[in-house]
């Protein structure tokens, strides 16, 4: 059996894997569903679909989500990204204009630039 769609095959898993936590030596719990855990990030990030609608083979939806703001919040994603732009070949690379929508006069905005993470809800 393949690839199934949207999961990580062997050679991208084998890329990535190193820098994701939850590795045996590690300190804390290791974790032996880390592939399972971002292709299921992957499904949902790739489908457009709600959390809500991820397929129980990636496990419940919540604690997806939850590990999913976790690593967000601990910058796992942007060492993942970072590590991953080095190869200009990169055919995964993911763009949705949807969510660039930006009205002309919004170039200069006040209060200067303001850091954001990936993924990671705003605090008010």
């Amino acid at each position: 059996m393949g690839v199934k769609r949207y999961e990580l095959s062997e050679a991208q898993w084998s890329r990535i894997a190193p820098l994701l936590p939850g590795k045996v030596g590690d300190p804390g719990r290791s974790a032996a569903d880390n592939r399972l855990f971002v292709n299921g990030v992957l499904w949902v990030l790739r489908s457009g679909a709600f959390w809500q609608h991820l397929p129980e083979r990636y496990g419940k939806w919540k604690s997806v989500h939850a590990r999913f703001t976790r690593w967000a919040k601990a910058g796992v994603w942007e060492k993942v990204f970072a590590e991953l732009i080095k190869d200009r070949d990169n055919k995964y690379l993911m763009l949705d204009t949807t969510l660039v929508r930006v009205h002309q006069q919004a170039a200069a905005g006040k209060g200067g630039p303001k850091l954001r993470r990936w993924g990671v809800p705003e605090a008010d």
